[in-house]
C-alpha cells in the first residue's frame, strides 16, 4: 500500500529532522543554546520564552526570559545582567551540574555556581509554566529538590508564585533591583527589599542603599502603606513570617490575566496588569504614589504628612514644632516635641484614623492579644509611645507597640489604620 509506505516515510523523516523527542522547554546535559542557532526554550502554555537578546539600542547580548505572546518585548529576568556578552557569540550549556554561559573565547561569564554534589542522574534545565527557570536531576521533578532556580535570583520583576524576602533555611534574601535604563539591564541604583533585622518586617525602596520609601507593615490583607492594592477576586496576596521564611508572594487565579511587580530606575515600585482584551500593560498602582507624603521621613518625628494641608507636615495633637522657624519655612524634617512630658501614670491615648503606621524599626508585636490588652500593656510600659492592631481582619487583632519616637507617618483619605498615640492627661482635651 503506497499511502502506508508514504506515511511511514514521513514519520521517519520527521524523526530524523527533529532528532530524538525533546521537550521545547528543556535543555538536556548534552545540548546547548547558542546565539547563532536562534533556538529558545518555551514554557508549557507558551507564556514565557527564554533565549538570548539585545535590549534596545545595545550591542551587548544577554540571556533572559520574556513574555512570548506580547508584541512589545517585556523582559522578566536576566541571567548575566552585570556580565554581558560583548558580541554575538555565546553558548548556554550544562557542565558539572551547573548552567554556564560561555563567551566567544569559551570563558564563563555567568554560572549557577553550585558546588558539585553527587551526580545521581543527568542534570536538565527546564523553563516552567510560571516562568521559573530551574535545574534538576532528570529523574526528579519535585519542586522542593530543584538544584537551582531563577526565582531565587530576581532582577527587577516579581511574577506570580515568586517570593520576595528571606528563605531563612537557605540563607537567601530575594529582592528586586532596577535596570540601569531601558537599554541596559545591569543593576541600577534602586532596589526594593525586606528589612527583618529589627522590629516588624517591612519592605523599603532603597536608592544606593538609602531608604526612600517604606511600604508599611503587613496588616493581614496588604501592606499598610499601599492602600490602593484592593482585593481583586483573581489576585491573592500572601505574606509568610515564620522561622523558615519571611516572604511576600502573590497568585493570579485567572490564567488569562498577567500581572507583575516591577522596580523602576525612576524610583518607584509598580504593579502592572494585562488582560487578553488589551494586550497592553495597565498601570495598576505605583508606590510612592504621592511623593510629597510618601518620601521616607518627609515629616520628622511625631509629625504626620497630609496631602490636603498646607504645609503638608502637621504635629500630632499634643505636640508642637521642634524648630518653629524651620517649620514656618515649610521644612518639617525636624518634627515635633511634646507639649507636656508623659508622667507614666494618668496618661491616655488619642486615636488617629486612616494612618500609615509609623516605622516599625523600634516596634514589637504580639499576635495573641487584642486592642484592649494592647492598651493596658502600653500604659504599663513607661517607654511605650503608641499602639495599633497588627491585623485588620475580623475587626482587628494582635498588638503592635512602639517605644521611642514615631517616624514616617502619614494619613490617607480612606484605608490606613487606627493608631493610638500616648499623651499626657493635660494634652488629651
Amino acid at each position: 500500500d503506497k499511502s502506508y509506505t508514504l506515511s511511514f516515510l514521513l514519520v521517519f523523516f520527521v524523526l530524523i529532522l527533529f532528532g530524538p523527542a525533546h521537550s521545547i522547554n528543556t535543555l538536556s546535559s548534552t545540548e546547548s543554546l547558542t546565539i547563532s542557532s536562534n533556538r529558545t526554550l518555551l514554557s508549557p502554555g507558551n507564556v514565557f520564552e527564554l533565549g538570548f537578546f539585545k535590549p534596545g539600542s545595545s550591542s551587548r547580548w544577554y540571556l533572559g526570559i520574556w513574555y512570548k505572546k506580547l508584541p512589545d518585548r517585556t523582559y522578566v529576568w536576566v541571567a548575566n545582567r552585570d556580565d554581558p556578552l560583548s558580541n554575538s557569540i555565546g553558548t548556554l550549556k550544562i557542565s558539572n551540574m551547573n548552567l554556564v554561559l560561555l563567551d566567544h573565547s569559551n570563558k564563563s561569564v555567568w554560572s549557577t555556581n553550585l558546588t558539585r554534589g553527587n551526580e545521581r542522574s543527568p542534570v536538565v534545565a527546564e523553563l516552567l509554566a510560571n516562568g521559573n527557570f530551574v535545574t534538576r536531576y532528570s529523574n526528579n521533578n519535585d519542586a522542593s529538590e530543584f538544584l537551582w532556580q531563577s526565582f531565587d535570583f530576581p532582577t527587577d520583576t516579581l511574577l506570580p508564585e515568586m517570593k520576595l524576602g528571606y528563605d531563612l533555611k537557605k540563607g537567601l534574601n530575594r529582592f528586586l533591583t532596577s535596570w540601569k535604563n531601558s537599554d541596559d539591564p545591569s543593576s541600577g541604583e534602586i532596589s526594593y527589599q525586606l528589612d527583618i533585622q529589627r522590629g516588624i518586617p517591612e519592605f523599603f525602596l532603597l536608592k544606593d542603599g538609602f531608604r526612600g520609601y517604606r511600604n508599611g507593615p503587613w496588616n493581614g490583607v496588604r501592606f499598610n502603606g499601599i492602600p490602593e492594592d484592593q482585593n481583586l477576586s483573581y489576585m491573592v496576596y500572601n505574606f509568610t513570617d515564620n522561622s523558615e521564611e519571611v516572604a511576600y508572594t502573590f497568585l493570579i487565579t485567572d490564567k488569562n490575566i498577567y500581572s507583575r511587580l516591577i522596580i523602576s530606575n525612576d524610583e518607584y515600585l509598580a504593579r502592572l496588569t494585562l488582560t487578553p482584551a488589551s494586550w497592553d500593560w495597565n498601570l495598576f498602582w505605583t508606590s510612592p504614589e504621592e511623593p510629597e507624603c510618601d518620601v521616607y521621613m518627609t515629616c520628622g518625628p511625631y509629625a504626620y504628612c497630609d496631602v490636603n494641608t498646607s504645609p503638608v507636615c502637621n504635629c500630632i495633637q499634643g505636640f508642637k514644632p521642634l524648630n518653629v522657624q524651620q517649620w514656618d519655612l515649610r521644612d518639617g524634617s525636624g518634627g515635633c516635641i511634646r507639649r507636656t512630658e508623659l508622667s507614666c501614670s494618668g496618661d491616655g491615648f488619642i486615636r488617629m484614623k486612616n494612618m500609615k503606621l509609623p516605622d516599625t524599626t523600634m516596634a514589637t508585636v504580639d499576635r495573641s492579644i487584642g486592642v484592649k490588652e494592647c492598651e493596658k500593656r502600653c500604659l504599663s510600659d513607661c517607654n511605650c509611645t503608641a499602639f495599633a492592631n497588627a491585623d485588620v481582619r475580623n475587626g482587628g487583632t494582635g498588638c503592635v507597640i512602639w517605644t521611642g519616637k514615631l517616624d514616617d507617618i502619614r494619613n490617607y483619605f480612606e484605608d490606613g489604620q487606627d493608631l493610638y498615640v500616648r499623651l499626657a492627661a493635660a494634652d488629651l482635651v
